[in-house]
């Protein structure tokens, strides 16, 4: 019967297979920001504050660089509530700044690989993790091969469950490959919402010192506008010719994590309305139907269909018509995980499929009960009048 009534019921099938993917995309995204959000930061940014300046000096010799830098070191040191300091490129935790690479590793690309350049007090002043090997020190600065930092991500990609520390990699063809010294664990640079992705850490070198104009301070739980103000004057002092700026990582967290909701909300606008126009025209059209079906409910309770019965077909309808759009539905889904659409994991696809076909089937539950109750409460003689 479903069958025969195939063109009228297209409009409504259409209808859910929209909902349908629809709602994948929004569960997906929210599966996928959630698992990110369960994920540790992998830092402390509590207390740590970013200093942004532009051309502090206007020699590029490397010796005074590093004497500017050493002098600059040991200037903010002997204020009272900065803990440590280290030099950065721009691409801080929370900023909106971004330097990507990609390399070969045995003939696989291995492409989106986080990129920053940092000195040997990054990781103290980062609070982060060390899960193998070390952090780098004035040692490097000798090494034959170039060491490099790693975070757990990009362990995972390029060595697996192996321990990466001595190991090398970069690409197919260069002889002077990078040696891994260390990894941490993952940082959520992108807030709380979204991955950390993969990333690897070199070493300032005297060449990249003209190129920094960037610095992470760890300061004292009780460092307050005051003292901002006091370190703000100590700089200007410094890098007389500089334009000065400082930041709190914890505001620029929540910043980020402002711009990862953004698209989620829209999506669930979007998605809200599209559900509520989808149940009221499934409401109507079972309304429609029950009306132009009272001849035949009521032969069913005369020849002996209790009340309930009356309810579970139409509701075993409704079902039916929403598994046919579904079905369609699925096929298209499973397509993204297959072809790496998103380069998101498996799981949250599967996650997401799992929680849109329960949310369809609820939805049709919902919105085919009351209609069926009231073809339930029809009585056969009144019925059978009318018709």
């Amino acid at each position: 019967m479903i069958w025969n009534k195939k063109k009228q019921n297209a409009l409504l099938i259409s209808e859910m297979l929209i909902s349908f993917l629809v709602l994948f995309g929004v569960f997906t995204l929210l599966v996928f920001n959630y698992q990110s959000y369960r994920k540790p930061m992998g830092c402390s940014y509590e207390n740590v504050w970013l200093v942004s300046y532009s051309s502090p000096v206007s020699t590029s010799n490397t010796d005074s660089l590093n004497l500017f830098y050493e002098t600059l070191r040991q200037t903010l040191k002997a204020l009272p509530m900065v803990k440590e300091i280290s030099l950065t490129s721009s691409n801080t935790p929370f900023s909106n700044n971004s330097m990507q690479t990609g390399i070969s590793v045995n003939k696989k690309g291995v492409s989106h690989i986080n990129m920053y350049t940092t000195d040997d007090y990054y990781l103290a002043s980062l609070g982060a993790d060390l899960l193998e090997g070390r952090w780098f020190s004035k040692l490097d600065a000798a090494a034959k091969d170039k060491p490099v930092v790693i975070n757990a991500g990009m362990k995972e990609v390029l060595f697996g469950k192996e321990p990466a520390v001595g190991k090398f990699f970069g690409d197919d063809n260069d002889k002077n490959k990078m040696k891994v010294v260390g990894v941490i664990r993952d940082i959520k640079v992108n807030g709380d919402y979204l991955a950390p992705g993969i990333a690897m850490y070199t070493r300032v070198d005297t060449g990249y010192l003209k190129s920094i104009n960037t610095m992470l301070l760890k300061v004292s739980p009780g460092a307050d506008a005051a003292f901002e103000g006091r370190l703000y004057k100590t700089l200007a002092n410094i890098m007389k010719n500089s334009n000065v700026e400082i930041q709190h990582l914890s505001d620029m967290r929540k910043r980020k994590n402002y711009f990862a909701l953004v698209p989620m909300i829209t999506l669930l606008i979007v998605a809200g309305f599209l559900v509520i126009n989808v149940a009221l025209g499934l409401f109507g059209v079972l309304w429609y139907n029950i009306n132009k079906r009272r001849g035949e409910i009521g032969l069913r309770r005369a020849v002996g269909a209790s009340g309930n019965n009356v309810t579970k077909q139409l509701m075993g309808e409704a079902m039916v018509v929403a598994t046919f759009s579904l079905i369609v539905g699925s096929f298209f889904a499973v397509q993204f995980p297959l072809l790496n659409v998103f380069d998101l994991p498996s799981n949250t696809y599967f996650i997401g499929l799992v929680l849109s076909i329960v949310f369809i089937y609820l939805l049709v539950l919902i919105c085919a009960f009351y209609p069926g109750k009231q073809a339930a409460a029809i009585l056969p003689a009144v019925a059978l009048h009318e018709d």
